[in-house]
């Protein structure tokens, strides 16, 4: 474990950025800032409270709570990114005052693939970590989070090739023992673009359909005979897509992921809570992606690109309304 202080900057506050942040608190060498919006005169007044079924029941109190990057007036070793992943493009620049060249590493906690793409464009000189999580949390009210048994995440490198990759896995490893000195349960993987693009597969399907239809999963798969052979599909496609893209992924994942729902309760998604309250989803990094990159490579993806063509326009709605 590291014993220098670690500047760390959250930005994203919501039930996954609150819970993350709570793990990264556990640590005395972390110095944390966060950035919060709707939640900020709570954050800022009563901190953050995890109700944890793992953890049990704490209060964080950042070393700041601020309302944006440049607010902070300073740049971090680390700037941890759980914000919603909607206009991508446009978050580097509200993070450009945060950002030393030579020491920022960017860490993306988000769904979807392509992620990294603004980040590593604006920032060239920066390492990027990318992580998928499995974090059943909620924020029942502002800066009150709720989270229960489910933590998992995986972590690794989007490898930047002007860097050196000593330096770059020694960033690695820092985070990493940070996250075990919070307590959390991950594990460091060679290729974090197999866990994304697995994860991505999961949430096209379960995602989009609870979301166009408003059904739990069991309902939607119970609908109508060819609920099961339509989500099959839209599966199928996305992993053809990784699969031209090199990302090893096996066509047998549909099946696991099938098996996987079938032994749940139905469930909703985080893209279906989004719509019922009158949120922009986060289309383009789940549908979006797969999309540009199928027709890069000229294949045919007719499944995904009309769910994808149907919630852009839903998400336009929604994001006119606000």
């Amino acid at each position: 474990m590291t014993t220098k202080t670690v500047d760390v900057l959250l930005y994203g506050l919501g039930a996954i950025g609150s819970f993350y942040a709570f793990i990264l608190s556990r640590s005395q060498n972390v110095r944390l800032t966060v950035v919060a919006r709707s939640n900020y005169d709570a954050v800022k007044m009563n901190g953050i409270v995890i109700k944890s079924q793992n953890h049990g029941e704490h209060v964080v109190r950042p070393c700041k709570v601020v309302k944006n990057a440049a607010e902070a007036g300073q740049s971090f070793d680390y700037i941890v990114c759980c914000h919603k992943a909607i206009q991508q493009d446009h978050v580097p620049k509200q993070l450009v005052s945060a950002v030393d060249t030579s020491k920022t590493t960017i860490v993306i906690i988000q769904n979807g693939v392509g992620n990294e793409d603004a980040f590593r464009e604006a920032f060239p000189k920066c390492t990027i970590l990318s992580c998928v999580t499995w974090v059943g949390a909620t924020q029942t009210s502002p800066g009150i989070v709720a989270h229960t048994k489910s933590e998992d995440m995986q972590m690794g490198l989007f490898p930047n090739k002007n860097l050196d990759p000593d330096l770059e896995k020694r960033r690695l490893d820092e985070f990493a023992s940070l996250l075990t000195h919070g307590k959390t349960v991950f594990q460091v993987v060679p290729n974090i673009q197999v866990q994304r693009w697995e994860k991505v597969v999961w949430n096209a399907a379960w995602n989009t359909l609870t979301t166009l239809t408003l059904l739990d999963t069991k309902s939607w798969l119970g609908s109508s005979p060819d609920a099961l052979p339509l989500t099959r599909r839209l599966m199928t496609e996305v992993i053809d897509v990784a699969r031209r893209l090199g990302v090893p992924i096996e066509h047998s994942l549909v099946d696991t992921l099938i098996d996987k729902i079938m032994a749940m309760p139905g469930i909703g998604s985080s893209m279906q809570t989004d719509y019922k309250n009158g949120r922009p989803m986060e289309v383009d990094v789940i549908l979006g992606t797969p999309v540009k990159k199928a027709r890069e490579l000229g294949m045919d993806i007719p499944t995904v690109e009309t769910l994808y063509v149907i919630l852009t326009a839903v998400n336009g709605r929604l994001t006119s309304a606000q």
